[in-house]
């Protein structure tokens, strides 16, 4: 995982551009796309960043975050978590996808959008909303960080805007 160091706090909207890369080099595999929003570690002091974690998937259930897995399980599932802090992952089952639609295509640039603002978290792909949650105990602020498995990303355009307001990075 790739952690962005300053501490977000909602309302939130972050944006990117990204590439799965698969044109034969070494790390070249089309699965996970996959990210943490407004993460926190509730065994940490509050603006600690969640770090000190091996990569194992395991290690990250601790947290308390937004998560998608965006073709996930060598692209076969696309899933929205909100982890709660235990070992549970919770899932609902409108979470859970894995139709054609909504798995990785190779080497095409995704525009990703997310949202974090008064309970309302979203996943927007290519100007779709893919996934919408409202939360009634919000994650009102944390951490970003990309997270992958053995693929080649290319991420650009990495932005993030306090919902309404100019942008904090671009």
């Amino acid at each position: 995982t790739v952690w962005f160091r300053p501490r977000l706090v909602a309302p939130i909207e972050i944006s990117y551009e990204v590439e799965v890369v698969v044109r034969g080099g070494a790390h070249d595999r089309l699965s996970d796309l996959n990210c943490f929003w407004m993460a926190q570690d509730p065994t940490q002091i509050a603006d600690a960043l969640p770090a000190g974690r091996s990569g194992r998937f395991k290690d990250y259930d601790n947290l308390l975050t937004y998560y998608v897995g965006y073709g996930g399980n060598n692209n076969t599932t696309t899933r929205f978590r909100r982890y709660d802090g235990t070992s549970e992952r919770p899932l609902l089952p409108a979470h859970d996808l894995r139709a054609a639609p909504f798995l990785l295509t190779p080497n095409h640039v995704y525009h990703i959008k997310l949202l974090a603002q008064n309970g309302l978290v979203e996943f927007w792909r290519d100007g779709e909303k893919i996934f919408s949650h409202r939360d009634p105990q919000p994650l009102n602020s944390g951490y970003f960080g990309f997270r992958t498995v053995r693929s080649h990303l290319v991420i650009r355009k990495f932005r993030i805007s306090s919902t309404g307001h100019a942008p904090l990075v671009h």
